[in-house]
């Protein structure tokens, strides 16, 4: 029989606060995280906003030589796992570290490192690259440093699957304690690339908005004047356990991962799938592994990019999957304050749900004043709402038609 497995600790770096707490008030206070970018010049850039995380010294958390052997989300992602670990008061010197693993993604990798690297190459020389270059870069690093550093020996991957990689990663850690492979997973997204190449890229295929004197005002999901999405940065990393695991060390245990669904489109590069077909698969998976009814799922963290078609063909995938149940729902996109974290999304949104399903609150969608009518669900429209919701989703997709969604329920204490 497949083992249940719970959410313990959590780490969070976001645009809108670096730690739990924080990043919880600004979220239910309709914060924006958007302004204009700082860590390039990008006046001659079509969009000059993004969604940055601040106030980040990898110097307070690490020694400067481990630092510099690091991309930036590596460093993102190292630090949210020790973050998540100390959360969970879960100290891997007293496990047996065999049975605790790591599982976290990126979407894109070491972009910031790739770039200054290749401008090394092109002014001095292959002979002065760092031979750090290529293990600062790679994808996977981000799992292998949080293994290093924390002596987590057990099962050890990362998912690279663009937007859907951070929820992908929590799917599939939960499926490798779902079958007893670990006591413990470490998993989650990071993400770093607010850099001139990223720009370049997703501004030649006008995906991200242009509204750069509105930077707080630039992600608005569902909302019919929406042109583009807002890049963001930050990493999300959870501590999931098996319950019987949880239970007898006396954990907190924060919420119940009960369903995982996945799906591809098998349609365009870019572009959903129409009418949101791949994504209503996910969503159905993830309902019937929960062994849920779709009555009872009662908040839907969007993916909820704030680009023209998402939204469109998100909403036709909620109405698919969920009938006229689609319309007694809560959706909401928290990307309309923190932008879309890319690879990190899925971790840090799926924080999120956490959150909303503990506290009884869920998330707005700020900056929602023209209403759509490809996009009829209740949005949660500007000001966080407090209700009671028992299950919730989290939905991610991808750049190649990837789907990933996990359904989250209130922990109810029975064995």
């Amino acid at each position: 029989m497949a083992k249940r497995v719970v959410i313990t600790g959590m780490g969070v770096l976001s645009p809108i606060g670096n730690d739990i707490p924080t990043f919880w008030n600004h979220l239910i206070q309709g914060q924006s995280g958007v302004g204009p970018v700082t860590q390039f010049d990008a006046s001659d850039f079509s969009t000059r906003i993004a969604a940055e995380v601040k106030d980040f010294n990898p110097l307070d958390y690490m020694e400067r030589k481990e630092a510099r052997k690091m991309d930036r989300f590596v460093q993102f992602g190292v630090v949210a796992s020790q973050m998540a670990l100390k959360d969970a008061g879960l100290d891997i010197e007293r496990e047996d570290p065999d049975r605790v693993g790591v599982y976290i993604g990126s979407g894109i990798g070491g972009l910031k490192t790739w770039e200054e690297q290749h401008k090394i190459y092109l002014k001095r020389g292959p002979n002065r690259v760092s031979p750090f270059f290529i293990p600062m870069m790679i994808a996977n690093m981000a799992a292998g440093q949080v293994s290093i550093s924390t002596g987590a020996k057990g099962p050890n991957s990362a998912a690279i699957s663009a937007c859907a990689t951070g929820t992908h990663s929590i799917g599939d850690a939960t499926e490798i304690l779902r079958r007893g492979d670990a006591d413990a997973m470490i998993a989650g997204g990071t993400e770093a690339t607010i850099t001139p190449m990223a720009f370049a890229g997703f501004c030649a295929n006008k995906a991200m908005t242009t509204r750069n004197d509105e930077p707080e005002k630039a992600s608005r999901p569902f909302d019919k004047e929406r042109d583009g999405f807002v890049m963001g940065e930050g990493a999300g990393v959870l501590i999931l356990e098996t319950l019987e695991h949880a239970q007898a060390r006396g954990a907190n245990i924060i919420a119940e991962v009960a369903g995982y669904g996945m799906s591809g489109d098998a349609y365009h590069l870019t572009s959903p799938s129409p009418d949101g077909e791949g994504p209503a698969r996910a969503m159905k998976r993830a309902v019937e592994d929960s062994g849920l009814e779709l009555e009872q799922i009662g908040y839907i963290n969007a993916h909820g990019t704030s680009t023209p078609l998402n939204e469109k063909y998100e909403t036709m995938a909620i109405k698919s999957a969920f009938g006229e149940h689609a319309y007694r729902l809560a959706v909401s996109s928290t990307k309309s304050m923190m932008g879309h974290l890319l690879g990190a999304s899925g971790g840090v949104e799926a924080i999120a749900t956490a959150l909303a399903l503990k506290e009884g609150i869920l998330p707005p969608t700020i900056n929602y004043e023209h209403p759509d009518p490809d996009c009829d669900l209740d949005c949660v429209p500007n000001e966080a709402r407090r209700t009671s919701v028992q299950a919730a989703l989290s939905n991610s997709f991808g750049f190649g038609g990837h789907n990933a969604t996990i359904v989250l329920k209130k922990y109810d204490g029975a064995d």
